[in-house]
């Protein structure tokens, strides 16, 4: 099976770092599949986005993030993001209530966590 290095970094800290076999990340010009031996690729993630990383496990990985980069080579993919979680340090509680926020950005952050934790908008 083909692997990449993969690393999901966020400013305050390292969520993840592994071999993968596929990476989904939403940029400003779309949604992005990237596979070992990709074409190398710089993106800017969107504000609110998801991530999701599929190890050569087979486990998943997913993280809401929000603003950042994504720098793909044909071996390694990074995810620079400004601020992420991962899916299970989501407070869905905490994010249910945010939808309700005036600020537009939080909203969409919050948004973004309920996505990243499976659960319905």
């Amino acid at each position: 099976m083909a692997e990449m290095s993969v690393e999901l970094v966020a400013v305050e800290r390292r969520l993840w770092s592994g071999q993968a076999s596929f990476v989904v990340a939403q940029t400003t010009e779309g949604e992005i599949g990237v596979m070992p031996g990709h074409e190398p690729t710089l993106g800017e993630l969107v504000e609110g986005g998801v991530v999701k990383v599929t190890t050569t496990d087979g486990d998943t990985i997913t993280a809401a993030v929000h603003g950042g980069f994504l720098s793909v080579t044909a071996e390694r993919v990074s995810v620079l993001a400004e601020t992420a979680e991962l899916d299970e340090e989501i407070d869905v509680e905490a994010a249910r209530a945010a939808l309700a926020d005036d600020d537009e950005v939080e909203r969409e952050r919050a948004t973004a966590k309920l996505r990243a934790a499976g659960q319905t908008v």
